[in-house]
């Protein structure tokens, strides 16, 4: 009986050294915020005697169940290389205690099993608020706050009921660096921030906080607004005057800089250009340039006096012939007409060439109407002057027919 039982326990020595060459993850350590959790240990491979991959593997139980005689537990990690492990979506109630164990396995062997208590509301690590908006109300500030967020975008508010905010808020004015903030607490979501002076600007920051865990939160970035209050009469009428040059300027810059393209336009390519023959004067086709020649004093072109004449009139003075006698049986009618004809008739008996020699006055003995001094007073008293005028000149009557 006792050989047996020394056989026995010579057998089982090599297994246990071999199972003890093989170590533990060591430094457990939770990653935490909100509801989201990261496992993670330190592996030493150096440790190893052999240099084959070492795997890991993570589990999870209610502590409640850990004084069962069968342990169920619920493994999240299996065979990883990687020396973490998420337990996010392991669906841990906020409020519950765990226990988290891992332990590492390689060429068929397992190290023993490192255990870590952990309980979310007490351990897990308390956000910052999502979002923080400012919006001012006169002379105050709201502070619009959003709640931390869990991993599935709720609001933290329901695993914390006794969430709350811490928020700092300063004078630029007065405190630009923050140095001395005014504090106020509020488990609201709007807060109003008192004790404000008017067109200030404020910078604020908000932290999450939970009493029972002494849980608090880092802060959010600094936002600043400027408060707002009664609007002066110089700020109203600068408004005005400052919108009336704007609208000013947005009409005159575009109609200024038309009539100056327009100008520039019709200087440089004119719309009426010179006529050929005097391009050709002007430039030196010669050259090939189209750059005009200047003229030089030597150059100037000298003309003599220009008189100028008016034209010249051509007038046309036709005499009638003389009447004959007509036949016996017409000459007493012939004479009664003759004698109207010079008595009361106020022709001048003076015919254009455009009149023909179909009307011809005559007189009652058969004479020629006018005589050659006659037709020269005729002549001159259409002309506007006396007959016995001296100094007529000689471009009124070229050529007088008679």
């Amino acid at each position: 009986m006792n050989v047996g039982f020394a056989l026995v326990l010579l057998w089982s020595l090599p297994v246990t050294n071999v199972l003890a060459e093989l170590p533990v993850p060591q430094n457990l350590t939770l990653l935490t915020l909100n509801t989201e959790y990261l496992l993670t240990w330190d592996w030493d491979r150096d440790q190893m005697t052999t240099g084959n991959t070492v795997t890991f593997t993570a589990e999870y139980m209610g502590k409640y169940k850990m004084q069962r005689k069968k342990k169920n537990w619920s493994r999240v990690c299996e065979r990883t290389i990687h020396t973490h492990c998420n337990f996010t979506g392991s669906d841990l109630h906020y409020l519950g205690m765990y226990v988290l164990r891992v332990r590492a396995s390689a060429d068929g062997l397992n190290s023993d099993w490192v255990l870590k208590d952990f309980c979310p509301d007490k351990d897990a690590a308390l956000g910052p608020p999502s979002r923080v908006e400012l919006a001012p109300v006169g002379n105050l500030l709201d502070v619009t706050i959003s709640d931390p967020l869990t991993s599935t975008q709720g609001s933290m508010k329901e695993h914390v009921l006794s969430l709350y905010y811490h928020i700092l808020y300063w004078s630029l004015s007065d405190d630009p660096r923050g140095l001395k903030p005014n504090v106020v607490n509020s488990n609201n979501n709007l807060v109003t921030l008192p004790e404000l002076e008017a067109w200030t600007w404020y910078c604020v920051m908000v932290q999450s906080r939970y009493d029972y865990y002494n849980k608090t939160s880092g802060y959010t970035a600094p936002q600043c607004m400027q408060t707002e209050g009664d609007t002066q009469w110089r700020q109203i009428f600068l408004y005005f005057l400052v919108s009336l040059v704007v609208c000013f300027l947005l009409v005159l810059l575009p109609y200024t800089f038309f009539r100056f393209y327009r100008v520039l336009k019709h200087t440089f390519y004119p719309t009426i250009q010179l006529p050929a023959y005097i391009q050709e004067y002007l430039c030196d086709s010669s050259l090939g340039s189209e750059m005009p020649i200047l003229l030089t004093p030597e150059s100037e072109l000298c003309c003599d006096n220009l008189s100028v004449y008016a034209e010249v009139v051509l007038l046309e003075i036709h005499i009638a012939p003389p009447f004959t006698a007509p036949s016996s049986g017409l000459q007493h009618d012939s004479s009664r007409h003759s004698r109207q004809g010079s008595e009361g008739s106020g022709d001048s008996g003076v015919y254009s060439t455009e009149g023909g020699s179909g009307q011809q006055g005559s007189s009652g003995g058969g004479e020629p109407i006018r005589r050659d001094k006659e037709v020269e007073k005729v002549k001159l008293e259409e002309m506007g002057e006396e007959p016995g005028d001296e100094g007529v000149p000689d471009e009124g009557v070229v050529d007088v027919c008679i």
